[in-house]
């Protein structure tokens, strides 16, 4: 099953499921007995050699989740043992009657035991799913820990015990799991921090809840996917023209850093932009030009010569490279002065922070998460901690379109669902990477004119090619311009 678009809060999640239970006339007993069902199916597919399957349980409805998948996995032959860390005396509700259930299939519950799990060919976490609470209390920590210990394949019960399932964050310790089956819909704390790391690979039983009769309310994320580049990126006309696809002017390339902006250019051409024009140093326009004749260079010594560039622009953006000194600091006011559809990034971000400036409606920000701390006046600690609540706070305190650069890219707009971008790889982590997204943005601006198609969709698309470049020559010494060569495959592609 492919895995939903929307990912959701756990107090919406409440909201749904309480709603399918009075509303849609299902028992939450049905509902567990559901996930068991669909979680030893992922169980046999994805382990379907392993025989000896340890659960270990906790006191809420993840651990009845638990005891309900032992049950069935016991019926269909293999051999199971529960491990419970509350006792069958602590269970309330239906987690208690999952684990009465168990016992009538003539299997016992035992006490946990650490040493239980290295006769397991697989471990299974029913801990404590979305019910964790930081603190994170005895003897769950003890017990995750010895979990992550045994070094035996784990499958999660709706999420690694122990992550924060709205933010992805892990307070004290989380299980590191092989796969994660989730329950209803996405958690958004799945997507978010360190989910993606601690779940493994993730897939989504819904229970066969109808979430579309659910009470209306909006999702707490979405996922980037492909139809978002063929949203930005239609098919282009047979009788088509360069200025059919948009005139992108790029500013920057200050002393030492025409590598930045040449980056910028090529990844804007190869991101579809017809003409893209670059504004630099005068030492760097030959040195430019002669590595990338397609790009037409410009030495441009103050803000009174770019006057001319802008006005033959569609789009402009300017950060790649550009310092911070006066000639950069001038350059900046004439583009945020320009009236077109504009992009900032890198140094343009800093510039910004030290001297806020009203950006004009629909203006791209490409922050990574250095640079958004010094626009939200922060640290970048702060930002890390809670990615979503950054964005958030970019959002509404420049009223722009704005990508939250690093794993798990964000990218959100006043009065839209963020989105989030769960392609790309640590090799991306290099120089010049985000000059490729800057460019790859304005090329696509360029061609659609919609901030926020074009955001996403260069996000998506940057990421997917940092992926190719990686399964074909590895993590480790991958350069931006690997990635700026791959993305015209990656961008013309169909949803």
């Amino acid at each position: 099953m492919s895995l939903p678009i929307a990912a959701w809060s756990v107090a919406q999640l409440r909201r749904f499921e309480a709603h399918a239970i009075g509303a849609q006339g299902i028992s939450g007993y049905v509902l567990m007995e559901r996930a068991a069902e669909g979680a030893l199916r992922v169980l046999r597919a994805r382990w379907p050699q392993a025989q000896r399957i340890v659960v270990v349980a906790g006191g809420g409805n993840n651990g009845g989740d638990g005891f309900a998948l032992a049950r069935l996995a016991r019926a269909g032959g293999l051999d199971v043992r529960v491990l419970t860390l509350a006792g069958a005396a602590g269970l309330r509700g239906e987690a208690r009657r999952a684990c009465d259930d168990f016992i009538a299939s003539g299997a016992q519950p035992e006490p946990f035991a650490a040493a239980a799990l290295q006769d397991a060919d697989l471990v299974v976490d029913a801990m404590l799913g979305i019910g964790m609470r930081a603190p994170l209390r005895q003897p769950y920590g003890d017990a995750i820990r010895a979990v992550n210990a045994a070094a035996r394949p784990v499958l999660a019960l709706d999420l690694p015990s122990g992550l924060d399932a709205d933010r992805g964050t892990v307070a004290d310790v989380a299980v590191k799991a092989d796969a994660t089956v989730t329950f209803i819909a996405l958690k958004s704390g799945l997507l978010l921090g360190e989910g993606p790391a601690l779940c493994g690979v993730l897939s989504c039983e819904d229970l066969q809840l109808n979430l579309s009769v659910a009470p209306d309310e909006s999702p707490v994320l979405t996922r980037l996917v492909d139809a978002d580049i063929a949203a930005a990126l239609p098919a282009r006309a047979l009788g088509s023209h360069k200025g059919s696809h948009g005139r992108a002017l790029l500013i920057g390339g200050g002393p030492a850093m025409s590598g930045a902006i040449q980056l910028a250019g090529t990844a804007c051409l190869r991101a579809g932009a017809g003409l893209v024009r670059i504004a630099t140093r005068p030492e760097h326009a030959a040195v430019i030009a002669a590595a990338r004749p397609e790009l037409i260079c410009h030495g441009v010594a103050d803000h009174q010569q770019l006057e001319d560039l802008l006005r033959q622009s569609d789009v402009v953006g300017i950060g790649p490279g550009l310092g911070r000194d006066a000639w950069a600091r001038r350059l900046l006011a004439a583009a945020l002065e320009c009236g077109k559809p504009l992009l900032l990034d890198a140094d343009a971000l800093n510039l910004l922070a030290e001297s806020p400036h009203r950006l004009p409606v629909g203006t791209i920000l490409t922050p990574h998460p250095g640079e958004a701390a010094r626009l939200l006046h922060t640290d970048t600690a702060a930002v890390q901690g809670d990615r979503l609540a950054a964005l958030q706070a970019l959002v509404s305190g420049t009223h722009a379109v704005v990508a939250l650069k690093g794993a798990g890219t964000l990218v959100g707009a006043p009065g839209q669902v963020p989105a989030i971008c769960q392609r790309g790889n640590p090799g991306m982590a290099t120089a010049g990477m985000g000059d490729v997204l800057a460019g790859a943005a304005l090329g696509i601006l360029a061609q659609c004119r919609d901030p926020w198609r074009a955001l996403r969709a260069a996000v998506l698309a940057h990421a997917q090619a940092g992926d190719e470049c990686a399964a074909q020559l590895g993590a480790r010494g991958l350069l931006a311009g690997d990635v700026a060569a791959v993305l015209p495959r990656c961008i013309n592609r169909r949803a």
